[in-house]
């Protein structure tokens, strides 16, 4: 804290806006892809992130890791999404206890739908709101704050 009360509550103002904010376009976002009769964003997390790795593949420790769930949550939803068929589980040939996420086809298109859903509400939610400038500011200052937390 600075010691200025009048910015530390600025600071805390401006906190709360910024997660009642995430929240709520969170929720308008979950709104879109329930109208659209599509999954919830859990799984998109996932579809994403096994869409961004290498041969659509992790290892479910690593899933864990980088998705934003816990991994008591991620094991029922890979449960789900494997019923689903829109993820295979593959046993690690040099671990026989480590076991991969793989995305399907399936997986992949279904990712692709839920996309074109989510990226119409992140325009409509919250690009519209913001000025390059504004986008290029936030930027800078998340990237920073992730990397002090990530350390």
């Amino acid at each position: 804290m600075t010691g200025k009360p009048q910015l530390d509550n600025l600071r805390n103002s401006v906190w709360r806006l910024f997660i009642t904010a995430n929240v709520k376009l969170l929720d308008r976002i979950g709104d879109k892809f329930s109208q659209a009769g599509l999954p919830s964003m859990d799984w998109y997390d996932v579809l994403l992130t096994l869409k961004e790795a290498p041969e659509y593949r992790l290892r479910l420790s690593d899933l864990a890791e980088k998705t934003l769930l816990s991994r008591s949550n991620l094991t029922h939803l890979v449960d789900r999404l494997e019923k689903a068929g829109l993820l295979d589980r593959e046993r690690c040939p040099s671990d026989r206890r480590g076991t991969y996420a793989v995305l399907t086809e399936a997986g992949l298109a279904m990712q692709q739908q839920m996309w074109a859903v989510y990226s119409e509400g992140i325009a409509q939610y919250f690009g519209c709101h913001l000025s390059d400038e504004e986008l290029e500011v936030m930027q800078r200052v998340l990237e920073r704050m992730l990397k002090a937390v990530c350390e």
